[in-house]
């Protein structure tokens, strides 16, 4: 039986990840800067109890998080509700007291991060914890640290990179003592801090962190260590290091003898009269709109509204619940809903514009996941719908409970994650595989016309870690481990997407497109940009597509707006904020 901390669960249903208010009896966080050593640090279930709080207090950036990477970026504009320091953001015009551009928040969770980190070390110096305890938590909340430096990085340019608790988190303004390190240099240091860490694996299925509660189970609440790993290859230019860590992760499911072996993170074809992640209709019924198959349950939509169950699994790499009942409060239905919240982003014309420039399989003029799954239309108002599909009622799409704002903060998935390693792959020269992975899949892409015996065909024949095996023959009976695989614009029902030019650029063009297409408003835009700038050398890679946002919308400072941003000094957010008391 798997032990559990009466201490951390009686804290509430949700408390084992959501916890500050429900558990502040039992996790004092003040001062906010850092953990109370008394409290915690004694036990095992006391360091479990301290990865709680850090989570906890990730939650809290959630919204910040959003506004920043989608904002800044393309596919979100501002409403006729939104506040000046909102506009501020749009227009890359931020003032230094902007509330968005405060890094204080991040510094909060870093910092608590450095405490638990110190601490987890004394644990084991003093055998409170083993070495396996030790190993997983140390590595999971020195994962987490990474990550949050990769977001301060690409927002503000350069930043102070500090590995131990401080006391006054205002010292960090002083250059003096805290000198700021670039993006280029700060990743190189997470990478060497990250690539060191003792464990890499999510944390074992036996672990007293990894529990059923409520109907949540809490293994994919945790941030996936390898997939940080090669984003911080990824932005470094290690192209063959960032598919490495990318395809550990793509082929987590690894024994060919569980049921969903061909399935899980491997973006599957769609299949008739099976539920599906995919967009699919009816069969039979192709041609015919109403057909499309678009529920809670089943259908390329239902990635943002079904429970965890196998097909949730299959997709969610890393997804944190907010829960009605516990602080922190889902920040989503205030920026995006219109019904009850405040309305303050909406998808940008040039977003839903490049949704209806695609043409389905079946002939229709627009891609689904945009204007039917992505967004929807309340009295010519366009609004996010991924974040509110537990918010609205399926028929109606009115809330079904005002009260209750249940939902979730998406964070890596499947899609994201091929579309990452096709990047990577692409850059590293493998142009044919990293467009398989985009457009229908490798079977369909290493298939050869004409050619019936398989057995050297529908598959790279390349070296780890490029080697996909999609074979599907019956005589004898054999299936690789990617035959299932369709391919990002195959699942998403759309024509393929052409290469026109030069390979590498066409095909990385045609990547970050389709990140915009499958991943819009997740949180991962504004990185997109400027990391295929920097990789370029070209500032007007992303110069181009904010202007063409805000061209689109008929806003006049579209044209300064792009002139600034040709400056790559002018990406970056003022690193500073006002004088707050501990």
């Amino acid at each position: 039986m798997i032990k559990i901390n009466k201490k951390i669960l009686t804290c509430g249903a949700l408390a084992i990840l959501l916890g500050f208010t429900s558990c502040e009896d039992y996790l004092d966080v003040k001062p906010q800067d850092k953990l109370n050593e008394e409290q915690v640090y004694n036990d095992l279930y006391d360091a479990d109890a301290a990865v709680v709080g850090i989570y906890g207090k990730l939650m809290g950036l959630a919204g910040k998080y959003i506004v920043l990477n989608e904002l800044r970026a393309d596919l979100i504009s501002p409403t006729r509700n939104s506040s000046p320091d909102i506009e501020e953001l749009n227009t890359h015009t931020v003032s230094k007291d902007n509330p968005y551009a405060n890094p204080r928040d991040f510094y909060e969770v870093i910092n608590n991060c450095n405490d638990a980190l110190k601490n987890f070390r004394v644990m084991l110096e003093n055998n409170k914890i083993d070495a396996d305890e030790f190993n997983e938590r140390y590595a999971d909340i020195g994962t987490l640290r990474s990550w949050l430096y990769l977001q301060l990085g690409m927002h503000y340019g350069e930043v102070p990179y500090v590995t131990e608790p401080i006391e006054k988190l205002e010292d960090l303004q002083n250059e003096n003592l805290y000198p700021r390190l670039r993006l280029e240099d700060l990743i190189k240091e997470l990478i060497n801090f990250t690539e060191g860490l003792p464990y890499t694996d999510p944390y074992n299925q036996n672990s007293s962190l990894v529990v059923d509660v409520d109907g949540y189970n809490t293994a994919k609440f945790f941030i996936n260590k390898e997939v940080v790993l090669g984003d911080l290859q990824l932005w470094n230019g290690n192209y063959t290091e960032a598919a490495s860590h990318y395809k550990n992760v793509m082929e987590t499911s690894s024994n060919g003898t569980d049921s969903y072996y061909y399935d899980t993170y491997r973006i599957i074809y769609n299949s008739p009269n099976t539920v599906d992640l995919g967009v699919e209709y009816q069969r039979y019924r192709e041609q015919d709109a109403r057909a499309l198959i678009n529920s809670n349950t089943d259908g390329w939509g239902s990635i943002f509204a079904r429970d965890q169950d196998d097909r949730w699994n299959q997709e969610w790499i890393w997804s944190l619940p907010f829960d009605s009942n516990f602080a922190p409060e889902n920040p989503f239905i205030n920026l995006f809903s219109i019904q009850s919240g405040d309305y303050v982003l909406k998808p940008s014309q040039r977003a839903i514009a490049l949704w209806n420039n695609q043409n389905q399989l079946n002939g229709f003029p627009y891609d689904a996941r945009g204007k039917i799954f992505s967004y929807l239309d309340v009295g010519g108002n366009p609004v996010v719908k991924k974040y509110l599909y537990n918010f609205l009622s399926e028929e109606t799409q009115m809330p079904v409970d005002v009260f209750n704002r249940d939902g979730r903060w998406f964070l890596y998935r499947a899609a994201k994650l091929h579309l990452r390693f096709a990047e990577a792959a692409n850059r590293d020269g493998h142009h044919k595989l990293a467009d398989a992975l985009l457009n229908y899949g490798i079977q369909n892409a290493y298939t050869v016309d004409g050619v019936e015996d398989v057995s050297d065909i529908e598959q790279t024949n390349l070296p780890f870690p490029y080697n996909f095996d999609a074979r599907k023959g019956d005589f004898p009976f054999y299936r690789g481990p990617w035959y299932r695989n369709g391919g990002i614009r195959g699942r998403a029902y759309v024509e393929r997407a052409e290469v026109v030019g030069d390979s590498l650029i066409a095909i990385e063009n045609n990547i970050i497109e389709e990140a915009a297409l499958e991943l819009a408003f997740e949180g991962n835009r504004w990185g997109d940009l400027v990391r295929v700038a920097i990789h370029r050398n070209d500032p007007s890679f992303l110069a181009d597509k904010v202007y063409e946002k805000l061209a689109a919308e008929g806003n006049p400072e579209a044209n300064s707006v792009r002139a600034r941003l040709m400056s790559r000094q002018n990406w970056f957010l003022p690193f500073k904020w006002e004088n707050q008391e501990d």
